[in-house]
């Protein structure tokens, strides 16, 4: 039970800072995070709930593609990785920028 825990714990990998992230947070009490690829919603709820106190009553994901990139002649590509919107119950609130 407790490697299970633990698992759901390391499915938040970051919160996701831009604006586009802030005003979610201001219009719609919406904080995005990225997630490991193979996080799943039930996963993503169980772990915002327990690590940051909060009731969530909606998450959203989404697989952000990869991108291809080039700097002078060589050209490689940017991986993908997985973004997490999650919506909070009117009233809590995630402190992700305290200090800032």
């Amino acid at each position: 039970m407790s490697a299970l825990r633990d698992d759901i714990r390391r499915c938040i990998v970051t919160p996701v800072i831009s604006e586009k992230s802030f005003q979610l947070v201001a219009a719609h009490n919406q904080y995005t995070f990225r997630v490991l690829e193979h996080a799943h919603k039930t996963m993503i709820r169980q772990a915002v709930e327990e690590l940051f106190d909060v009731t969530v009553t909606d998450v959203r994901t989404v697989s952000v593609k990869s991108k291809p990139k080039r700097r002078g002649y060589s050209r490689g590509v940017r991986p993908g990785w997985k973004k997490a919107i999650v919506e909070l119950k009117p009233g809590d609130k995630i402190d992700i920028f305290e200090g800032a």
